[in-house]
């Protein structure tokens, strides 16, 4: 990571839309971006605001991997070191990572390409079922990755909080975690800039700082989910979740301070006795679940989404949990 200390980084307006709704300290519950699996391929140089076909990378070759990714409930992600972006010379290996498994036990796995369009192969069906054995049959240079990795959103011609917030705290990140952090495309919610998805567990974050970041990728090490990043301020949500199943979850994790990644099974269907409700079940390994209303309602401010827009009206989960919901269904 030569010459990451050197970046230099821009300031950002006090009308950005991040730290406008930093200072509404508005929710960030239920808002991961929807996500089966995710493909993220190393690309360096600049990025567009669509960066799969606004980049070096061949138009037509992006194209087809988000259309393949999308289709089957995934996402696309072009990704490149927090240092220089200079285009690597012609011939250079690019890093994929591939996460599934999300709603089980989530798996990553990882190679360094000469010819991306070998990406191409892959079964898209394959990708959103989990199957991890027949996704490595199909491109055999795949193999395990050593460490999770937490992908930044440092994609500025998509907003400009993700580079003006999001890319210091990439670089400073990768300085104490080489190679397991990455800056990254968008991923939706620069509103919560620095904005972040750990990988293989498909957990989202947001407002990162650069020791929050190290905290998020160290605990996935152990299987969890850092202390400091749990509840409505940072905590996204799982990407495979529908939104009320994430704000449910995420809620039910903090009251009861559950570190473990993979503790928890949420489920959500559309409540039949409220609008704009949902009655979510979270189950834990131990057997115990909550049964949870998650309710999508109008926030307290009017709010830009994105740098430079007008402000609109803003929304929040609301989730009731109370203590009395929890139930023990080994009984």
């Amino acid at each position: 990571m030569s010459g990451a200390a050197a970046v230099r980084h821009g300031r950002s307006r006090p009308d950005a839309c991040s730290i406008l709704w930093d200072g509404a300290q508005v929710s960030a519950l239920g808002t991961a971006p929807a996500a089966a699996f995710w493909v993220a391929l190393e690309q360096n140089g600049p990025w567009g605001a669509r960066a799969a076909t606004q980049s070096h990378l061949d138009p037509d070759l992006g194209r087809a991997l988000d259309r393949m990714c999308n289709n089957a409930g995934g996402r696309l992600l072009l990704i490149r070191c927090p240092d220089a972006h200079s285009d690597p010379p012609r011939g250079s290996l690019q890093r994929v990572y591939l996460a599934g498994g999300l709603a089980g036990t989530p798996w990553l796995l990882e190679a360094d390409l000469t010819d991306p369009a070998r990406l191409c192969l892959l079964d898209a069906d394959q990708l959103r079922r989990g199957d991890a054995d027949a996704i490595q049959a199909v491109l055999p240079e795949l193999r395990p990755s050593p460490a999770p990795v937490l992908m930044i959103c440092a994609n500025s011609r998509r907003d400009i909080c993700c580079s003006v917030r999001g890319r210091p705290v990439a670089v400073e990140a990768a300085l104490e975690r080489p190679g397991q952090i990455w800056e990254c495309s968008h991923t939706g919610g620069h509103r919560f800039a620095p904005t972040g998805v750990l990988l293989p567990s498909g957990q989202v974050f947001g407002r990162l700082s650069g020791t929050s970041s190290i905290a998020a990728v160290d605990a996935a090490r152990r299987g969890e989910v850092p202390a400091e990043l749990l509840g409505p301020t940072y905590d996204r949500g799982r990407s495979h979740l529908a939104a009320p199943g994430q704000a449910a979850e995420s809620m039910v994790r903090q009251q009861i301070r559950e570190s473990s990644q993979l503790a928890f099974t949420t489920v959500a269907v559309p409540s039949a006795a409220q609008e704009n409700a949902w009655d979510c079940r979270v189950s834990h390994v131990d057997g115990r679940h909550w049964d949870v209303l998650a309710t999508r309602g109008p926030g307290a401010d009017d709010l830009p989404e994105s740098c430079g827009k007008e402000a609109v009206p803003t929304w929040k989960w609301s989730v009731d949990l109370a203590d009395d919901v929890v139930r023990d269904s080994r009984r």
